[in-house]
């Protein structure tokens, strides 16, 4: 299954069947209080432009069009409690949950989740760790995010050792060449930037995650063949992931800038497309 579909998340997930997924990946609003939005420009060749470029080549700016959405919740926890509930109810019996979140909610519904799964599911808190952005002169730097792990069943669960991508000693020298070249597995910290203004992965979703983090993720603790399933799918990094590592997807997003994303993003791989009042599937 490769699917995208376009609706109200709750509705649309409660209809589908019990212990269909083994991985579920989840990165609902953050309950900023913010309207979230990337501003989004194109370079046009022009000789009367104001920004002069290589060779002495002259350009203008364009603005385009960015998805937006609010991101105020009065009760964000209430929100999204109902369709953690679902989540559970749709992992297979070896299945994992894996929510994403910031300092602002993450420890509500850590709590939510240890009265859903109970306690003894919850496996791993990681943290996304980056260097990149402003930096307030009034408090810390906020620069992670936190990733709650649970598995349906604490006593079995995916968890494929040999697929994850090792990362460099920081002294090499210290543990030989043959440790070196292999390098060492990731702890609970992740040290990943963010997707860079400037990469060829930037879609213009203001929230995305960057490929190689999900990437990790898909590889560890789901199997080739199965599917991936991401209830708030916002840019598509999720079925990326898991399309480039033979794995299929369902990814749902209520807004049609998101569909429309991951539409162009994920053309190579064919999804269905599921949009509302469409008497077919867009190809």
């Amino acid at each position: 299954m490769k699917r995208i579909v376009q609706a109200e998340c709750l509705q649309y997930i409660a209809t589908l069947p019990e212990a269909s997924f083994p991985l579920i990946y989840l990165d609902p609003p953050f309950n900023t209080r913010k309207t979230q939005k990337r501003r989004r420009i194109r370079a046009i060749a022009d000789e009367m432009g104001q920004r002069q470029g290589f060779g002495g080549k002259r350009y203008r700016t364009e603005e385009l069009a960015a998805p937006v959405y609010p991101d105020r919740f009065e009760d964000f926890a209430a929100f999204l409690i109902p369709r953690l509930e679902q989540a559970y109810r749709l992992l297979t019996p070896t299945g994992s949950l894996f929510v994403h979140l910031d300092y602002r909610e993450v420890h509500y519904i850590k709590v939510a989740l240890d009265a859903i799964f109970g306690r003894k599911s919850f496996i791993n808190e990681i943290i996304w760790a980056y260097d990149y952005g402003g930096r307030p002169k009034n408090r810390w730097p906020a620069k992670h995010d936190t990733l709650l792990w649970y598995a349906k069943d604490p006593r079995r669960y995916t968890f494929n050792y040999e697929a994850i991508d090792r990362i460099p000693y920081l002294a090499p020298k210290v543990v030989g060449p043959q440790k070196a070249a292999r390098g060492k597995t990731p702890t609970d910290v992740w040290w990943l930037t963010i997707v860079p203004t400037g990469s060829k992965e930037k879609t213009g979703y203001p929230t995305q995650k960057p490929l190689r983090l999900l990437e990790r993720i898909v590889r560890v603790h789901s199997h080739p063949g199965e599917v991936v399933l991401d209830f708030f799918a916002g840019s598509g990094t999720t079925g990326e992931a898991a399309a480039r590592n033979g794995r299929g997807f369902l990814l749902v997003d209520e807004n049609p800038a998101a569909i429309e994303i991951m539409r162009r993003r994920l053309a190579p791989y064919g999804p269905e497309i599921i949009v509302p009042n469409a008497p077919h599937p867009v190809p």
